[in-house]
Formats: structure tokens, C-alpha cells, sequence
């Protein structure tokens, strides 16, 4: 059953026309400290996310896909249209509200890490795991085998996306690595098998 919005995530005046989207399933583990997944975007943080929801039994949050649904727009046009800095803000109420929820696994977006506050809180408040990917390896899946698609992700505009990719990463792996309790490894691993070495880099932590 999906979970209504809670009424704080909802803004006064949408940028844009709401879509109906549901972002998480109703169910509650009271046991642990929720999962938060961070890294750069091709990761698979939204589909190991749904892995986990799934094999928990527990709700899920995607924070890009929450700010889709609450604003009826794409991240794309977010960016273009209020900019980075308003996202990184919108993004970063919308982590709270989640947390705030009960929600238990959280797909993270890709820059949350570059404010120090929104660091604290999943440090403080989740069990976070960094999911590594390479470059070349995140350019692949963002892009889906065509160029084109890697071009409607704003913040890969204006170079090839494995060298975008690269530069992102070397900005934000000190932070990742600040706000992570463990880290797991993507490469040649399906969505399940990620989800799988989640689970069990967490049993060990």
C-alpha cells in the first residue's frame, strides 16, 4: 500500500503541475536505524533501494523521485528552471520529511552529500552505504547506450559523460566517504547482488 504524501512535503506553490507518483510502501521495521544509499548517479541506488524494500518488507524513499512527484517536474527542469542551490534546499527538506516519516530505506540523489548539515543527519540518523561505481561504468548506465540520454542529466552538460562523471566524483568521493558507514561496490553486479553485499556489509559493520 502506498503511503500518502505527508502533508510537509507538499509545497505551497509547486513549480510545476503534480504528476501522481507514489514514493513509498507502507511498512515499518522499528528495530535499526534506516538505510540510506549515497554515490554518483549510475550507481543503482534507486533500483537496490527497491531490492531492499522488498526483501525487508520495509518503506522506501527515493528523494529524486519524491521531488519529482511534490513539484510535477522532471530534475531537468527543476534545475533549469530554480537552479541548483533551490534543488540542493528542496532536496535536503525533503531527506528530513522522509526520515521524518518512518521511511526505512533511502535512495539518496547523488549530490546530497555536498551540504555539511545533510551529512550529519544521514550520518547521524541512517545506516549509510556508499555504493562505488567508476566513471566509465556510471557513464554506461546513465546513458543507457545513447549519448542523448546521458545529455538530459543538467549536471552533465558540456563534456562527455565519463569525464563529467570523473570530475563529480573526485569533488564529492571525500564527502561520500564522510557520511558512509560502509562502502559496497557495484561493478558486475546485478541491482539484487548489491543488494545482497548491503546487507551483508552492514551485518558486519
Amino acid at each position: 500500500m502506498l503511503l500518502a504524501a505527508p502533508s510537509a512535503l507538499l509545497p505551497a506553490a509547486p513549480l510545476c503541475m503534480r504528476r501522481g507518483s507514489g514514493y513509498a510502501h507502507r511498512m515499518f521495521n522499528p528495530d535499526t536505524r534506516p538505510i540510506a544509499l549515497i554515490g554518483l548517479m549510475g550507481a543503482g541506488k534507486s533500483a537496490v533501494a527497491r531490492v531492499l524494500g522488498e526483501r525487508l518488507g520495509v518503506s522506501v524513499a527515493d528523494l529524486d523521485g519524491m521531488i519529482e512527484a511534490v513539484e510535477g517536474c522532471s530534475i531537468a527542469e527543476l534545475f533549469e528552471r530554480a537552479g541548483e542551490a533551490w534543488f540542493r534546499r528542496r532536496e535536503g527538506e525533503l531527506l528530513a520529511d522522509a526520515l521524518r516519516s518512518g521511511v526505512r530505506v533511502v535512495a539518496c540523489g547523488g549530490g546530497v552529500v555536498l551540504d555539511p548539515e545533510r551529512r550529519r543527519l544521514l550520518r547521524e540518523s541512517c545506516r549509510v552505504v556508499w555504493l562505488e561505481v567508476s566513471p566509465q561504468e556510471a557513464a554506461h548506465r546513465v546513458s543507457h547506450g545513447s549519448p542523448a540520454a546521458a545529455r538530459k542529466r543538467p549536471l552533465l552538460a558540456g563534456a562527455p559523460p565519463a569525464e563529467r562523471l570523473g570530475q563529480l566524483l573526485a569533488e564529492r568521493a571525500p564527502l561520500y566517504a564522510e557520511a558512509a558507514h560502509v562502502r559496497v561496490q557495484t561493478a558486475g553486479r546485478t541491482p539484487a547482488e548489491v543488494a545482497t553485499a548491503v546487507l551483508a556489509a552492514l551485518e558486519r559493520a
